[in-house]
């Protein structure tokens, strides 16, 4: 399914089960909602799955251009009233976890639960200006190196990260731009304390972009009452761990 928002397409997938709790699924930068596959049986019995390729991502076009994190997080709100969903939970890898705090922050009343998935609430905006840079100059090839230095860790699969890469490498250098910028320009550091449905952290004991230490730290100081758990994965936690996330994710959300 599609729903068009200024500026922008975007696709979306809903099912499991008619009437199950709702449950919306973020990808990071740089991946599509593919980016759940090894998750989705294992919560497709218990829950009614919404997953959106973020806006320039996977078959979502975007024009080109700066996006912002609320412009992500209105993305997500008409996608979820087009599926006929108000209120539901939100899980979000990196830049996902970021969209779901913003989401959190803006409509309380619509976000019940979230589950943030290495992720964090400040990013080195010099480094990602010069991310958007090299992408916006040389293609994705620029950085496809360093990204997938921090996606998966040396215990993944060769196939898996062959098949991560290229999709890395066919995505659009636009849409990839934007969304680094959405990342770099952020605001939720001094804010996220004001985050008052029940929050579940999950780290990743390989993962170097948003470690537990700094990142996942400053996130269980602030936003309070923040439950976590650590899994043997690298930044793309649910193509290393899928089934002790999938785990985390169950007992946290039917608590």
């Amino acid at each position: 399914m599609f729903t068009s928002v200024p500026g922008a397409r975007l696709y979306w997938k809903l099912e499991g089960r008619e009437g199950a709790r709702p449950l919306v699924l973020l990808n990071s930068i740089g991946t599509d909602m593919d980016l759940w596959d090894p998750v989705l049986p294992l919560l497709r019995a218990r829950f009614r799955l919404l997953r959106i390729d973020t806006r320039g991502h996977g078959a979502s076009t975007a024009e080109p251009g700066d996006f912002s994190m609320q412009l992500l997080a209105r993305d997500v709100l008409a996608v979820a009233h087009d599926a006929g969903i108000d209120r539901f939970a939100l899980a979000g890898v990196s830049l996902g976890g970021m969209i779901g705090m913003e989401l959190a922050l803006a409509r309380p009343q619509q976000v019940e639960k979230l589950v943030l998935v290495c992720t964090s609430a400040t990013m080195d905006a010099a480094a990602w200006n010069d991310r958007i840079a090299k992408v916006r100059g040389s293609g994705m090839a620029a950085i496809a190196d360093l990204a997938m230095g921090r996606f998966l860790s040396d215990a993944a699969e060769p196939a898996l990260y062959e098949t991560v890469r290229r999709q890395l490498l066919t995505m659009d250098a636009e849409g990839y731009a934007g969304c680094g910028a959405a990342i770099r320009d952020m605001d939720l550091e001094s804010r996220i304390s004001a985050i008052a449905c029940p929050v579940l952290l999950v780290t990743g004991t390989r993962d170097t972009s948003t470690p537990l230490e700094e990142h996942g730290e400053h996130l269980l100081a602030r936003i309070p009452g923040t439950a976590h758990v650590a899994l043997e994965a690298a930044h793309l936690a649910p193509l290393e761990a899928p089934e002790a996330l999938a785990a985390a994710l169950v007992s946290f959300l039917e608590s």
